[in-house]
């Protein structure tokens, strides 16, 4: 016992470096989300004879296994300790960062996107958990509102990014510079105090955790490769079957088990699974819309990957500094109306890039403000739509929730490309991308419908 006391001090009760920690590891999972896009051409020029449908698989390798064991991650999560699970998430997503940089071959190119995509799921929701135990429970939502405001801006600094480290020395610099900060992290993690689990119920579902693997993942890739053979292949329409019926096992099973995988009360939850169900659509936008744009400024207006991607660094400097003025405010400004006016400001966004550009340059009178506008839509609505999706959850299925909704985000992130390649196809040259514009202010008009059924609510009382 007195052992024990005398290492305590060791530990740091800072909140404040639990969250910066957290925060910078999900930050740097949801940035290589994006930022092998911008290296697609740089990694087909680097392995010859290769066609561009393998080196897709360096993208679908990473988003089916984070997005596959989001959920059976945070639920691990929760049991056996969260920063047990951020260490080994970490530690993952390393070996895959070195396995990526050092790879001689696409295939183990593919292979070290895959352990990327396994380190991601595992740190991404016990991060989340580790952050919100970290503060007093009124401080809940503005604690995802900033997590959530980090991995928006992973995604969102991608293109530019890593187009300024591949301009200034090839495609593996995106994964080299992932191994320092991994390294410091995983020092730093160790004098963080994080506490016991308390989720001390029996051991759930293993067989649904299978089951719901194989249906996210089956998805995931169904979606994925409709941009490789199209949305009629018999190959994406068996991956989608797949899918629906291993989603249907999950959900007998979580009706008739005693101790389901995932929680039933969960599903009573009004507030959340309207979040999920905008997440998806909500993920599909904006991951559909950073792509459109970043292939209209190099083929349409024919700028380099550098120029590109500095003309895109405006929209996560906003997402940025607006998630943290609304994590602050979220009590006094609400969730819904944050959900609906960020909704609202991403659409108008779309309707000017559909009415305002052409095919003259721009930037200045244009584009920068259009992107400015951008970021305030996804800076308000990212992080009210994660904080609308565990604010009722209790302190045993934090992680569990948050993995939820990632995985939400994740399929919508898949969609959504997957749908803005299929429209981009009906149309040629500025037409292809009117049609991108298009049809992701669809998918912000339909998002802000169903954040408009979100109940009027005041966070305080959810945090008591």
């Amino acid at each position: 016992m007195t052992q024990t006391v005398a290492q305590e001090p060791k530990r740091s009760t800072n909140p404040w470096l639990t969250f910066w920690l957290c925060g910078t590891a999900t930050f740097i999972g949801t940035l290589d989300f994006s930022v092998v896009n911008v290296a697609f051409i740089e990694i087909e020029r680097a392995f010859l004879g290769v066609s561009r449908a393998t080196i897709s698989w360096t993208v679908t390798a990473y988003s089916i296994f984070y997005g596959s064991l989001l959920i059976v991650s945070g639920r691990t999560a929760d049991r056996i300790g969260r920063k047990r699970v951020f260490s080994a998430g970490v530690s993952v997503f390393l070996l895959g960062s070195v396995v990526c940089a050092f790879a001689p071959s696409i295939a183990v190119l593919i292979i070290g996107r895959a352990a990327q995509g396994m380190g991601a799921a595992m740190l991404t929701p016990s991060a989340l958990g580790m952050m919100i135990a970290a503060f007093p429970p009124e401080r809940r939502s503005q604690m995802v509102a900033w997590n959530t405001a980090m991995a928006a801006l992973g995604v969102a600094t991608g293109p530019t990014f890593g187009a300024l480290l591949i301009g200034a020395f090839d495609w593996r610099a995106a994964f080299w510079v992932n191994i320092p900060i991994c390294l410091g992290v995983l020092v730093l993690v160790r004098r963080v105090h994080a506490p016991p689990p308390v989720d001390r119920g029996p051991v759930p579902d293993v067989v649904a955790a299978m089951l719901l693997t194989v249906a996210v993942g089956a998805t995931v890739w169904g979606i994925a490769e409709t941009e490789v053979v199209g949305v009629t292949d018999i190959k994406v329409w068996g991956a989608l079957l797949i899918a629906v019926v291993f989603a249907g096992f999950v959900v007998h099973r979580t009706r008739t088990r005693e101790f389901p995988l995932l929680p039933r009360v969960m599903f009573r939850n009004r507030s959340m699974n309207l979040a999920n169900i905008a997440m998806v659509i909500w993920g599909g936008a904006f991951s559909g819309n950073i792509l459109n744009n970043v292939l209209f400024l190099r083929t349409e207006w024919k700028y380099g990957i550098v120029a590109a991607g500095l003309l895109s660094v405006l929209s996560p400097i906003t997402v940025a500094s607006t998630s943290f003025i609304v994590g602050r405010n979220m009590s006094r400004l609400g969730l819904r109306n944050l959900l609906i006016f960020g909704s609202v400001c991403f659409l108008c966004c779309q309707l000017g890039f559909l009415f305002l550009v052409d095919s003259t340059r721009a930037p200045w009178s244009i584009w920068l403000p259009l992107m400015f506008l951008l970021g305030i839509g996804i800076g308000c609505a990212s992080p009210a739509i994660a904080a609308s999706a565990v604010q009722h959850a209790p302190p045993e299925q934090l992680a569990l929730a948050g993995a939820l909704n990632s995985t939400c985000r994740q399929i919508g992130a898949a969609l959504g490309v997957a749908v803005l390649v299929a429209v981009q196809l009906t149309s040629e040259g500025l037409g292809s991308f009117r049609a991108g514009w298009v049809t992701m202010a669809v998918f912000a008009a339909v998002s802000g419908a169903i954040s408009v059924w979100q109940p009027r609510q005041r966070l305080e009382v959810a945090a008591a």
